[in-house]
């Protein structure tokens, strides 16, 4: 003899959610209408006539508000080659056959030119700090030249 323990779900006439065997509360109406229930809690609102569209945790105002309706996909795992913004497969395919030894070369030359512009740079700021600092003294001390025009309103006295 083969025992067969499989478990019905039925759903919740009111949240939406699934009731399993044993569980929720059975409500017929006197027009034979069958309704099946949760808990207590939906079968009070259900009589209490409030609509579970307005109820937050119902799945009817989930499914309305598009909250978390997940689509489960199945997973295809398709095998395919694309080009990168800016380079092609082509020069892709191309810069993957180069030896490591003539890669580690091209880096060494380029980490060469980085690191002789940047020294350039530092170069630059050093200079231009000394000049700013030179100019400084250059400026008459009146006071006038480095003060552009008056802004602003007549700031006299009042009128009469």
């Amino acid at each position: 003899m083969i025992l067969c323990f499989y478990f019905m779900t039925e759903l919740c006439c009111f949240s939406g959610g699934k009731i399993y065997t044993g569980r929720g509360i059975r409500f017929t109406r006197s027009d034979s209408q069958v309704f099946l229930f949760a808990n207590s809690k939906c079968k009070r609102y259900f009589h209490n006539r409030l609509k579970p569209a307005k109820l937050c945790w119902t799945a009817v105002y989930r499914k309305q508000h598009k909250k978390a309706m997940k689509k489960r996909r199945r997973a295809n795992n398709k095998a395919y080659s694309r080009s990168i913004v800016g380079a092609t497969l082509e020069v892709i395919q191309k810069k993957r056959a180069v030896k490591p030894e003539v890669r580690y070369a091209a880096r060494e030359a380029a980490l060469r030119i980085k690191k002789t512009k940047d020294e350039n740079k530092a170069k630059k700021a050093e200079v231009t700090a000394k000049a700013q600092k030179l100019g400084k003294g250059s400026f008459p001390k009146g006071g006038a030249a480095s003060k552009g025009p008056k802004l602003g309103g007549g700031g006299g006295g009042s009128k009469r």
